[in-house]
């Protein structure tokens, strides 16, 4: 049952999964600390973004001026683009706005931006956002989002799970900056690992081990034991191995993993795999070993090492050296056990 909701998005392409303000704020302060002008200065992407529903508009718009920021741009689906609906009419948001066109509402996307201040407050905030129909249904894939991408520093957001693959190739393949979410099972993509491998993509610094909460659509289907309705009739769910990815700097990465020695992991480790071994076990057809437990790595073994792939919430580059993953079509040619990742 424990990942039954990522099953279902997958295979019904059931996306509408808000993050909540909180996860948003955390997460995006962990890279404030690391570098206070992180985002001074830069025009930031939301695509597959509502500020009607989702929090990274409202996040980045209430920090417009304290961040410096130069522009802010998300992008929606139009609601028949979408699996599942939100409202089965258009909200009041749209249909009191001036540009409101009912032939539109339900086939176009829309745009949203954010840029000057047009209430003469003095402050450039989210009552500031202004809004047109896209010419598309406000797909990622589309030449006017592509458009924005081309246009944008960083891109982030809560990407289709179902589409996951194909929305980072569509952010790397012009090297943008990106903080997106995914599931952890995403580093095992043949399209991803190499990212990971060449330090050119890692993850965020927030999402570790557990599950985080999401809001769905009243119409999403609570089918797995995860989840709650709110006292004003919201609901959530709870999704595990969820991970943030990006390509920004934090300082987490940085901060080495503290580790016994291989002697001390043996006498005194807590997983009972380990604890009162001989030796650690050594694979049959590769020279290294079998670590099952990223906080059994011994500090005094310099060979090679199967880690699960939890290790990478733990990666430090100037500690360790990934050298391939063992994949179902072994694309690192380290066929030893399903999704274990080699280390040095």
């Amino acid at each position: 049952m424990a990942n039954t909701n990522l099953k279902e998005a997958k295979a019904g392409k059931n996306d509408e999964f808000y993050t909540q303000f909180h996860d948003i704020e955390i997460e995006m302060n962990a890279y404030l600390e690391y570098d206070p002008n992180v985002f001074k200065g830069k025009t930031i992407l939301l695509p597959c973004d509502d500020p009607e529903w989702s929090n990274f508009t409202r996040f980045f718009a209430a920090k417009f001026d304290e961040l410096g920021l130069k522009k802010l741009i998300s992008t929606s689906y139009a609601p028949d683009a979408k699996k599942m609906k939100l409202l089965p009419e258009p909200s009041l948001f749209e249909t009191e706005a001036p540009q409101f066109d009912p032939t539109k509402a339900q086939t176009k996307g829309k745009i949203f931006v954010l840029e000057q201040d047009h209430t003469g407050d003095g402050h450039i905030n989210i009552d500031d956002l202004e809004w047109e129909y896209l010419e598309g249904d406000g797909d990622f894939r589309s030449k006017e989002v592509v458009k924005l991408r081309d246009e944008a520093d960083i891109i982030i957001t809560n990407p289709p799970f179902s589409l996951f693959r194909e929305f980072l190739s569509w952010i790397v393949s012009e090297d943008k900056k990106f903080i997106i979410i995914g599931n952890m099972n995403a580093v095992t993509y043949k399209e991803t690992f190499p990212l990971i491998k060449e330090n050119r993509m890692w993850m965020g610094f927030s999402i570790h081990s557990g599950d985080r909460e999401f809001e769905v659509p009243d119409e999403y289907p609570l089918t797995a034991s995860g989840w709650r309705i709110d006292n004003k009739g919201r609901k959530y769910i709870r999704v595990k191995g969820v991970r943030w990815f990006t390509n920004i700097d934090h300082g987490r990465r940085h901060e080495p993993l503290p580790l016994m020695t291989m002697e001390d992991n043996l006498r005194f480790s807590k997983h009972k795999e380990l604890k009162g071994k001989a030796a650690y076990d050594h694979y049959d057809n590769y020279d290294a070993i079998e670590v099952p437990f990223t906080d059994a790595i011994p500090s005094d073994y310099d060979g090679v090492m199967g880690v699960p792939i939890s290790f990478l919430d733990k990666y430090c580059p100037e500690q360790f050296e990934i050298l391939g993953i063992t994949d179902r079509q072994n694309t690192s040619c380290l066929r030893t056990k399903i999704y274990i990742l080699m280390i040095a």
